[in-house]
């Protein structure tokens, strides 16, 4: 089975060194490129095509939210794991609007990464941090929207986003394929 390829962009020497470090040990990983702030990140997504761009959202040169966005706008295959030591509204809502894949928190263990790296290398459509999501669903309570009429199906969707699952994981709960 081929390496999950894999660039690490975060303008901090010692994060890039860390993440480095530990993907470089899991054997189904391989890191290809390293990149120190949000233009080099565009440059190495675009000619290095990793599976998965391990994405910083504050950055020099370029934020991550744009470089995602731009990856987006290029309809570029390259998956987008958005790392960040901040879990508010703007940055989280921000990367996932600009084509994140997932949310990271860089205060979560390493172990976390890896499985993101996994998950989202292998399709998985919104890849949360269980920290994030919980940030996500008390956001979702505190929100006054009018309410909306949901099928049984779509509840028990609902239900299972809220509790973290994975869309591999919902698929198989709920009989459906991934891409339903």
């Amino acid at each position: 089975m081929p390496s999950i390829r894999v660039v690490i962009a975060d303008d901090h020497l010692i994060v890039r060194q860390t993440l480095h470090n530990f993907l470089q040990k899991v054997p189904d990983i391989e890191v290809i490129g390293l990149a120190a702030d949000g233009s080099q990140a565009l440059h190495l997504a675009e000619t290095l095509v990793p599976d998965v761009l391990l994405l910083d959202m504050e950055m020099p040169v370029m934020t991550g939210v744009e470089v995602a966005r731009r990856l987006r706008e290029m309809n570029s295959p390259v998956r987008v794991l958005a790392v960040s030591a901040y879990d508010d509204k703007q940055y989280i809502l921000g990367s996932l609007a600009a084509g994140a894949a997932g949310y990271f928190l860089k205060e979560e263990g390493l172990d976390t990464i890896s499985q993101a790296v996994r998950d989202i290398s292998g399709g998985e459509q919104l890849w949360l941090s269980q920290r994030v999501s919980t940030q996500l669903s008390s956001w979702l309570q505190q929100e006054k929207v009018e309410p909306v009429t949901l099928s049984d199906s779509e509840e028990e969707m609902l239900r299972l986003v809220a509790q973290g699952k994975s869309t591999k994981q919902i698929a198989q709960t709920l009989n459906l394929s991934k891409e339903t």
